[in-house]
Parts: C-alpha cells; structure tokens; sequence
C-alpha cells in the first residue's frame, strides 16, 4: 500500500530544490499534488513531470506573500476536492548580509515569505484540512531557528518563530485531528545554499561540523516530509524533527 494513498497534498515553494523533490515524493507514495510556487512555470513543469510518471499533480502560481494569492489557491483546492490531507509550507528566501546593514524592507522580505507566509497558509488552509480525516500541516524551519550565524540574523529570527507557531498551532488544531510539526533541516544543497557552498573554506568548515561528515541532499528531507505526512507519525504534533547529520548535536 501506498503511504499517501488517496490524500490531496499541498506543498509550497515546490517549483525546487526541498518542495520539488518533496512534491515529486509524495506524488510517488500515491498523493495528488498541488505543486505552488511563486514561479509559475517552475511549478507546471513539476506538475507536467509528476504526471509524465504517471502522477497527480496540479500546478498552482502562488507568492505566499500574498494574501489574494494564498486565498485564490484555497478556492480552486475546495472547487476540485473539498479538502487538503496534507500541507506542507516549505517556500522560503533569506537575504544575506550583516545585520547592521539590513534595511526595513530587506526585514520585511524576509518575515513576508519565511513567517507571515506559513502564518498565511496554516490559517486559510485550516477548513480544508479540518475536512480531511485527519491533516498533517508541515512547518519547514531550519536549525538556524535555535542557532546564530553571521549573515543570518533575519533568517533565522523568522525560522526560530516557526517552531514558535507551530508549537501553538499544535495545540489549537489538535481537537480538529490536525497535527501541526516542524521539520528543521540543516544544509541542505540547494539554490537558497549554492552560494555559499561555492566556498571551499566555508563548505569544510560545515562537513567537518557535521557527524555523517557530508551535506544534505533534497531527497533526505523529502523522505523526512513524507514520515511526518504519513500515518508513521500519527503520534507525532507539536515536534520538531531536525534532520542535519548531526550538525546541532556537534555545535
């Protein structure tokens, strides 16, 4: 039996990188897909290729920063099912630099995307998920949330609020049989880390930080996703599964 057998899936920012391989996952384990991104053709050739394997998936534009966008989305997931089994709210940017030198609106694309995105999707997807058997809402954050690094103040003051959120959210869903969890990966190789990653220095320094002594790949935090979206964790809310080789135990 397929783990995701018969759910309808909704994964954010899933154009690349974590939400791609997430979605492209789940659409394997036997869920139709909702593949949204702010990049609308990186989400229709998701989609296109979810289906090219014999998936369901729908392509959906959609800027989490963006309410009508959010709202709109929600509309066309009712018309077509009348309920979400699974959300995933992985759509995520940061903007580099020290934090004495972040402008407001440099703040202010951060916390739009990273917290008031998840804030966004967690509260309009909430009658559809109520309408599901039993909904798994799936926060990604990062270990940066509990950690510093230069750099990386902005970013990680919204991640660290979504283990916030979603502690709470786990408490006040609970009696609608919606779980609420936070899957914190640690660096993972991807667009959001290529940068850095370009480093030699900087990519050491964070092996050589890292028990499994490699970086992560997309596929290890899908299959993390699919855990938390599964019956395997039905006894899981309100958690934080961190999956970063070891990195945090190191630190």
């Amino acid at each position: 039996m397929l783990r995701l057998h018969d759910k309808i899936a909704l994964v954010t920012g899933s154009g690349n990188g974590i939400g791609r391989a997430t979605a492209e996952l789940f659409a394997v384990q036997g869920a139709h897909v909702w593949v949204t991104d702010v990049d609308g053709a990186a989400a229709e050739t998701v989609a296109a290729g979810i289906a090219a394997k014999g998936g369901q998936a729908t392509a959906a534009a959609m800027d989490v920063s963006k309410g009508q966008d959010v709202s709109a989305v929600m509309r066309r997931v009712t018309a077509d099912h009348g309920r979400l089994d699974i959300v995933v709210n992985n759509a995520g940017l940061n903007v580099r630099g020290d934090f004495r030198h972040m402008t407001d609106a440099d703040w202010v694309k951060i916390r739009e995307v990273n917290l008031d995105g998840v804030v966004r999707v967690a509260r309009d997807a909430f009658d559809l998920m109520r309408a599901s058997s039993g909904a798994s809402l799936i926060n990604v954050a990062s270990i940066m949330g509990s950690k510093g690094l230069r750099q990386l103040v902005g970013y990680s003051a919204t991640k660290g609020a979504v283990v916030a959120l979603t502690k709470g959210l786990a408490f006040e869903y609970a009696p609608f049989k919606i779980r609420v969890n936070t899957l914190s990966p640690g660096y993972i190789e991807t667009a959001l880390t290529e940068r850095i990653l370009r480093n030699p220095i900087f990519e050491k320094w964070l092996i050589d930080r890292t028990l499994l002594k490699r970086l992560g790949t997309v596929e290890d935090i899908a299959k993390a996703a699919l855990f938390l979206a599964s019956d395997d964790s039905a006894y899981m809310t309100g958690a934080e599964l961190v999956v970063d080789g070891g990195m945090t135990a190191s630190l």
